[in-house]
Parts: structure tokens; C-alpha cells; sequence
């Protein structure tokens, strides 16, 4: 059998479009003009309109991206404490002297630009993650704790801004990290535990009920801990306490929250108690959902979104905007494009080289995958408000351009990869 010889590659760097993904890059940008398309859509009749600036700002991130995409995976994990160093800088300095907009405190006025810091810090965050279990097993407690200990100066800065979405974003990128390093499902679920003993002791139902399901919930940790943890009965104990710990955690974090974060997270149980205040916006939202049927009222043409119902329809609700003027078979069609996105990632994933380059496919996987789900789900009240963009899809330019450079890593991944020879 004879071999061909690969012909010698002199200049790669001046063809960034060879070895890249294209069914990945082609399935964002497509998720991006739909976004365009709907932001131009919900800003109809208002002077300004951004669906310009999001198209922009995607075309940008899509040369960054196939620039990426040529930089050996070595380069990123040996920069990822610098990258991670600069990314804490700027969260402390959001709190220093950040520029405040609607009860919060999330940008740096740099250049006539409002840069948000805290969708970078995404990014620098599983860049982080990934090097560190590339180099100590998720199996080890020494792994979990070095994972914690980075997840923990950017989740509290954001926190404090406040930001709940983009900290509850950190969590579940932590959580799927980790299980994807190995870590055992059972330690997962003790880590997830205090959060949850949190929720249930803020739950709005009577006294009595809250803590009798907190006891429950904490009993049951407590027996989990004790057959998972090779500690026994010091194990059991320690999860016994994790849980107690959660009660006053869930107190501390409710008290960081702003009074209008609040009545967002506890209206979608019942947004009729205030129809035309806290409710307001996921009743109309509902109602334009509800309107687009199966195959919407035309593009253009939907009554809720084009007279300014929903307030700020081109960030957190624009899905609404898409379901009312496509219906449900838009709206399956931008779902699909999103199950593109997130199984190219996985096999991604699957195929890397290394560890590293696995784990930063499966965190921009992990990162991509929450916020869909919760921004639809807020959307269409099964799940509370908490201020989540749609990724690609929503207006943000910050929170786009930093999706773009996720992707531009993992494409350097997947053009890294070993390829088989037949």
C-alpha cells in the first residue's frame, strides 16, 4: 500500500477556514441571524435599532473565532491563570467603578463601549476548569476542592453586582465539569445538595411545610454521603451538616438579592397576583407564545411584539418575539439549530486529543445548554425569571462575542484532533 505524504503546510495561518468545523460555525451563524432578524423585529418602531451591531458583532466574532481556531490548544492552557487573573480584575473593577442600568451594576464604560465583564468571566471559567482537571483527576478530592476554590472569587464578584443568572451559569458549569472529569454522580449530587436545602427553606409555602421537606432532603443527603463517601459514618455526618449549612445559605444569598430580583424569582408561580407590575412581562409573554400557533402570524406582523408589549423584547424575551411570528415550527426550527450546536460539541468532546481540549468543549457545551434551557423556560413560565439571555439569539454584544471565542477554542480543538488515516 503506498502513503500519500500530507502536502506541507507553510501557511496555515493565512487559511484559518481550513480544518474548521463547518457544519458547528455554520449552525451558530445561522442561530445568530435568526437573533438579528427578531432583535430588528422587536425594535420595529423605536429610532434605534441593534440588529445591526448583533450581526457586526457576530461577524467579528466569527473572524476571531476562525483565528482561534488555529492556536495550538497548548497556548490557551498555559495562559489560563492570565486570562483568569484578568478576568477577576475586571469583575472587581465592575464593583469599583462599574456603570449601573436597571438596579444593577454589570458594565465597564470602556471607549463608548459597555463591556460586561461577567460573560467573559464564563469563558475564563471553563478555560480554568478545563486546565485544572487536565491536570488532577475529578476523582480526587484534591481535584474538587482546586475547582471550587477558582469557581469561587468570580461567582461571589458576580453575585454581588448582583447577576443571578450568570452565577447560577458558574454552578452548572461547574457541576457538568466536573462529572464529565469523572467525578462520581452521588458526590455531584452532595454538592448540588446545599443549594437545593437553600431553595427549599426560601420556598413562599407555609413554615411548617418548609421544614418538614428540608428535614426530608437533609436526612436523605445525610444517607447518600454515608454510602458514597469512603468516610462512613463521618461521611453521613459531614452531609448532614453541608445541608444544615444550606438553610443559612439560602438565607445569606436571598438577603445579596435586589428587592425586584425577588418578586421576579417568586412571580412565575403566580404572575396573575400582579398583572400589570411584577407579572407583567411573562403574562404578555405567554400570551404572544400562545399566539403564533402553529405557524405564527408572519414575521413582522405579530401584534404583541410590534406594539410593545413586552418591554425589553430584544434581550431575555425574544423568544417570545420568534414563537409569535414563526409559531411552534420556528420555533422547532431554532430548537433544532440549538441540538446541532450542543451534539457537534459533544462529539467534540468525544473525539479530543486530550483531556483538556474534551473539557473545554463540554464546558462551552454545559454553558450553552443551561442558558437555553432556563431562558426558555423563563420565557414561558415554568421557570422563574432571572434576567438569562438566549445565546446568539438574544441582543448583548458582550454576551455574544465572548460565545464566539468559547466557540473559536473549541474549533482549535476539534482542528487539533488526531486524524485517522485509512
Amino acid at each position: 500500500m503506498t502513503w500519500r505524504v500530507p502536502r506541507r503546510r507553510t501557511f496555515g495561518w493565512f487559511y484559518p477556514w481550513r480544518g474548521v468545523d463547518w457544519l458547528l460555525l455554520g449552525a451558530v451563524w445561522a442561530t445568530t441571524v435568526i437573533g438579528a432578524v427578531f432583535i430588528h423585529s422587536s425594535q420595529l418602531h423605536p429610532e434605534e435599532n441593534d440588529s445591526l451591531q448583533h450581526l457586526l458583532v457576530g461577524g467579528m466574532g466569527t473572524m476571531l473565532a476562525l483565528i482561534l481556531a488555529r492556536v495550538p490548544e497548548s497556548v490557551f492552557m498555559g495562559s489560563h491563570w492570565v486570562i483568569y487573573g484578568l478576568s477577576c480584575a475586571l469583575l472587581l473593577a465592575v464593583d469599583l467603578v462599574g456603570v449601573e442600568a436597571k438596579g444593577a451594576e454589570r458594565w465597564l464604560a470602556i471607549g463608548g463601549f459597555n463591556l460586561q465583564p461577567s460573560e467573559f468571566a464564563k469563558i475564563s471559567l471553563i478555560l480554568t476548569q478545563a486546565a485544572l482537571l487536565h491536570r488532577i483527576s475529578g476523582h480526587s478530592l484534591k481535584g474538587i476542592l482546586s475547582v471550587f476554590a477558582a469557581t469561587a472569587p468570580p461567582f461571589f464578584l458576580v453575585l454581588t453586582q448582583p447577576d443571578l443568572g450568570t452565577s447560577l451559569v458558574f454552578i452548572a458549569i461547574t457541576l457538568t465539569m466536573l462529572y464529565w472529569a469523572n467525578t462520581p454522580g452521588s458526590w455531584i449530587v452532595l454538592m448540588l445538595s446545599p443549594l437545593v436545602a437553600a431553595i427549599l427553606v426560601a420556598l413562599p409555602l407555609p413554615y411548617q411545610l418548609n421544614l418538614i421537606l428540608w428535614l426530608v432532603w437533609t436526612l436523605a443527603m445525610a444517607v447518600v454521603a454515608w454510602r458514597s463517601l469512603p468516610l462512613g459514618w463521618v461521611g453521613g455526618l459531614g452531609g448532614l451538616v453541608l445541608n444544615l449549612g444550606g438553610a443559612g445559605l439560602g438565607q445569606l444569598l436571598w438577603s445579596v438579592l435586589k428587592d425586584y430580583q425577588k418578586t421576579r424569582i417568586l412571580m412565575f408561580l403566580d404572575p396573575d397576583k400582579d398583572p400589570l407590575g411584577a407579572g407583567y412581562h411573562l403574562i404578555q409573554s405567554r400570551i404572544a407564545i400562545g399566539a403564533g400557533g402553529l405557524w405564527g402570524r408572519g414575521i413582522f406582523q405579530g401584534t404583541q411584539t410590534q406594539l410593545g408589549f413586552i418591554p425589553e423584547q430584544h434581550t431575555d424575551f425574544i423568544f417570545s418575539a420568534i414563537a409569535e411570528e414563526t409559531g411552534f415550527i420556528g420555533s422547532l426550527v431554532l430548537l433544532c439549530l440549538f441540538w446541532l450546536i450542543g451534539l457537534r460539541l459533544l462529539q467534540i468532546a468525544n473525539s479530543a486529543g486530550h483531556d483538556f481540549g474534551s473539557l473545554l468543549a463540554i464546558g462551552l457545551f454545559a454553558m450553552i445548554l443551561f442558558q437555553v434551557v432556563v431562558n426558555i423556560g423563563m420565557t414561558i413560565g415554568l421557570l422563574p425569571v432571572t434576567g438569562m439571555p438566549l445565546p446568539l439569539v438574544s441582543y448583548g454584544r458582550s454576551a455574544l462575542l465572548a460565545t464566539y471565542l468559547g466557540l473559536g477554542m473549541v474549533l482549535s480543538v476539534a482542528n487539533h484532533r488526531p486524524r485517522s488515516r485509512y
